[in-house]
């Protein structure tokens, strides 16, 4: 995707480099080259936004056009809105009263350059701030009584800049474009750009080390310049034509964030915000399967009117799963009654509503990787050492904390297994998962969908090697193509 950056002072830009074009805001107005120009995102850093400046209808003609433009029209409307100003104040109220305590005036003002500020210690608030707004330099003014509030937020102009402030812009500039990929020693010549969101604290990340350095080989090859994003690179985002997530996902992580937002700016993305908010969590999931009538075993939404009657359906053993549950983490197995009561009373006390799932006690499960509505690679999961799951995180040996895993070539998985893989993943939507099937006495059933499957070296990759990653990268080649 062509970046193009649209300024009345281009030759304050010319630092950031090559790869993205500088042009006039007279040019970008009148040029009927510009116009016509399609897939392209405009980063509109004029002197002012006032309404009807021509700062101003830079960004609305390039909305007109199609192009995809920071900051928006909208995002300079926000700004005049004071309800939406005191909504951010009290929707960041926590981060605001940690990060301005220890001010002894009653007033305060930030200035925000592409999401940071010359003090540290604003980072996070800064970033923030930045991420809601969406425009590239903001000052705001911040309020005590009682507690500190928002009063007003400005997009300031370059002249509003403090000339010692440059030198920091240049670098704040340069972090946001992504200035070192110009520092290479060959040219940079990808076509697009694409962020690959990992989070080195994950406790069970869903690619290791070794697919995560295949991912940057196999994408350099096919011309995408790949980097790897931290979850504090959300304002960032921006730059990127292209998000592909390979952290844990939760509805309440970053993971979420980044997909919402990339949604929100039309970045091509895998896996959709839909796609996390419906796999991780097993309430939906049960439902969506059992409306389509896809083998499971029995399974019963457990609350807190019917948790006595369950037994009686499911049998014991039985699995009980927390809604958000991942990679085993919030997964129990109630072998007596008194077990069961005991496990679900304590779910009950963080879920009005939890699964409880008839025990299927088998060597393996099938793991099916479906993307986009195809199969492109299959596994069997074995058990843990010792252990009813995949995963036992008890094991003090590190080496018995999850079970062996085989990779299958796809024509020698029986047909009914890749057929009910497909069929429930198109439950989901278009998109990339893993589909956890058992085989019980030549009945297939579907245990879940995982909507971040696994894609690790020697593993998942182990049949079919580098396409793999290449089914991967075309994926994300039909989204920005289209």
């Amino acid at each position: 995707m062509l970046k193009i950056i649209v300024s009345d002072k281009v030759e304050r830009w010319g630092f950031i480099g090559e790869n993205i074009k500088t042009v006039s805001t007279k040019d970008y107005l009148v040029n009927p080259q510009y116009a016509n120009l399609k897939n392209i995102r405009i980063f509109n850093l004029n002197s002012s936004y006032k309404y009807q400046s021509k700062g101003y209808y830079v960004s609305l003609l390039a909305e007109a056009r199609g192009h995809k433009v920071i900051p928006s029209v909208k995002n300079l409307v926000d700004l005049k809105a004071p309800v939406l100003v005191k909504a951010i104040s009290l929707e960041f109220d926590d981060l605001l009263q940690k990060k301005l305590k220890d001010l002894k005036s009653t007033e305060f003002s930030l200035s925000v350059y592409f999401g940071q500020n010359l003090a540290k210690k604003y980072k996070d608030l800064s970033n923030m701030l930045f991420r809601q707004f969406q425009i590239p330099f903001l000052r705001i003014n911040f309020e005590f009584h009682n507690k500190w509030e928002i009063k007003s937020v400005k997009a300031l102009s370059s002249v509003d800049i403090p000339t010692d402030h440059w030198d920091f812009v240049e670098d704040a500039a340069g972090a946001f474009f992504n200035k070192k990929r110009y520092l290479l020693p060959k040219p940079n010549i990808a076509k697009y750009d694409l962020g690959i969101l990992i989070n080195p604290q994950d406790l069970a990340p869903p690619s290791n080390a070794g697919a995560i350095k295949k991912f940057i080989e196999i994408g350099e090859k096919l011309n995408f310049y790949v980097e790897l994003l931290s979850p504090k690179d959300l304002a960032r985002l921006s730059a990127f034509d292209a998000l592909f997530i390979r952290q844990s996902t939760e509805v309440n992580n970053e993971a979420y964030a980044f997909a919402r937002k990339a949604q929100q700016e039309g970045i091509a993305i895998i896996d959709y915000p839909d796609a996390i908010l419906k796999c991780c969590n097993k309430v939906y999931m049960a439902e969506a399967l059992s409306a389509a009538q896809i083998p499971t075993p029995k399974t019963c939404i457990v609350h807190k009117e019917n948790k006595q009657n369950i037994v009686k359906v499911t049998g014991l053993p039985v699995v009980l799963k927390a809604p958000d549950s991942t990679f085993s983490f919030g997964v129990k197995k109630a072998n007596t009654e008194e077990e069961y009561n005991k496990i679900v009373m304590e779910m009950l006390k963080k879920s009005d509503l939890i699964i409880a799932q008839a025990f299927c006690p088998s060597d393996y499960d099938w793991r099916i990787g479906v993307l986009d509505g195809v199969p492109f690679y299959a596994c069997r999961y074995f058990m843990a050492k010792g252990h009813w799951q995949i995963y036992n995180w008890q094991a003090k040996n590190k080496k018995h904390q999850d079970g062996k895993a085989e990779a299958i070539a796809l024509e020698e998985v029986p047909k009914k297994i890749l057929d009910l893989a497909v069929k429930s993943a198109n439950l989901m939507g278009k998109g990339l998962y893993g589909i956890d099937l058992k085989e019980i006495k030549n009945e297939v059933l579907v245990i879940e969908i995982n909507d971040n499957p696994n894609i690790d070296t020697s593993v998942e990759d182990a049949i079919y090697k580098d396409k793999i990653y290449q089914d991967i990268f075309n994926a994300f080649l039909s989204r920005l193509e289209l």
